[in-house]
């Protein structure tokens, strides 16, 4: 009797094959780092989808501004695209005098933007225990640090409503609209921030050359891509999100909006946040998250490293390990990250 052979029929084991094989084209080597960047953010461009060059009126409008023990917090709506309305949290810190510092705040698969101030989604003004850190609008404002806290599309009030079918991951219908339509979602989020930067510049408010992003999970996901491609953001914290694809996003199953169709043929994801250098980052990683490996987190950074240094901005490039999971931890990375604010 013959010796029965291996059947491979899972399709990640051929998937896991093909990544091995694969050497990133536009990764860096260290050529002329400028125009590697160039190269590459040219690249990425491409991939994550074409959006509007045109940009509509923001239209901004109030929805209720109320005091705070730690400032002012505002609910305000702007529109990013037709149809494509964003609502968010203008926090602005007591005894601080314009023009403010701000960071956008993304929030990740937490349930929506509420908990960056810790309130209730359907009725703002009753409290909610956030857990993890997560309230950035509050802990950028303890830190005399405006923030702007936009609702990521598929979140939160953002959440798909419209369809008579709705997915239980509220997320992958809008990926899959996006797909079709020749975007992806990270693309439309990515130009969310950048409207967001659009409101911002309106306000008169608002120090344009001071202006960061910050994020956990898919949060950190768009952190790392708004830094990547948008000019005018200054300093960046993305937060368990920094890792390699090959052991993070196509190790375990992983939501679809983590995706952009061959982004591996051109990158891994030191290259893609290494297009930010020489400008600040502060990376955040839980020692035990297994969504986003620490071993891997800590190969990919030496490798972000290596692009820092081609810049001579090694210091300006951070790793901060929190010792627990898949969160933020702001006791490790805000006195980092407000180092480099103030050397900006």
């Amino acid at each position: 009797m013959k010796k029965e052979m291996n059947h491979h029929f899972s399709p990640t084991e051929h998937h896991r094959h093909l990544m091995s094989k694969t050497v990133p084209s536009l990764r860096y080597e260290g050529a002329d780092p400028r125009k590697w960047q160039r190269k590459l953010r040219r690249k990425l461009r491409q991939l994550i989808g074409e959006m509007p060059s045109d940009r509509c009126p923001l239209r901004p409008r109030s929805l209720w501004k109320r005091e705070h023990p730690l400032g002012s917090i505002e609910k305000i709506v702007f529109r990013a695209e037709p149809y494509a309305d964003v609502p968010a949290y203008v926090c602005l810190p007591k005894n601080v005098d314009p023009p403010y510092t701000f960071m956008v705040c993304v929030q990740g698969h937490s349930g929506g933007m509420h908990n960056s101030i810790a309130v209730q989604r359907e009725d703002n003004s009753k409290p909610l225990k956030v857990e993890g850190d997560r309230d950035f609008g509050l802990g950028c404002m303890r830190r005399g640090i405006a923030a702007l806290c936009i609702e990521q599309r598929s979140f939160g009030e953002r959440r798909e409503q419209k369809q008579a079918h709705i997915s239980d991951q509220g997320c992958h219908d809008a990926t899959m609209h996006a797909l079709l339509l020749g975007r992806t979602l990270i693309g439309e989020r990515v130009y969310d921030v950048d409207r967001g930067i659009d409101y911002l510049a309106s306000r008169g408010d608002a120090d344009m050359k001071s202006i960061g992003v910050m994020g956990n999970s898919g949060g950190g996901t768009t952190s790392v891509f708004s830094a990547a491609l948008l000019p005018r953001i200054a300093f960046a914290m993305p937060s368990c999100y920094f890792c390699t694809f090959r052991d993070s996003i196509m190790s375990i199953y992983h939501c679809m909006d983590n995706y952009i169709p061959g982004l591996y043929n051109y990158a891994e994801m030191a290259d893609v946040m290494g297009l930010f250098a020489p400008k600040p980052v502060v990376l955040v990683a839980g020692r035990e998250d297994d969504i986003f490996p620490i071993r891997a987190t800590r190969r990919a950074f030496k490798d972000l490293q290596k692009i820092y240094e081609s810049f001579d901005a090694r210091s300006r490039c951070h790793l901060v390990v929190g010792q627990g999971g898949h969160r933020f931890y702001a006791d490790d990375a805000w006195p980092v990250m407000l180092k480099e604010i103030g050397r900006i």
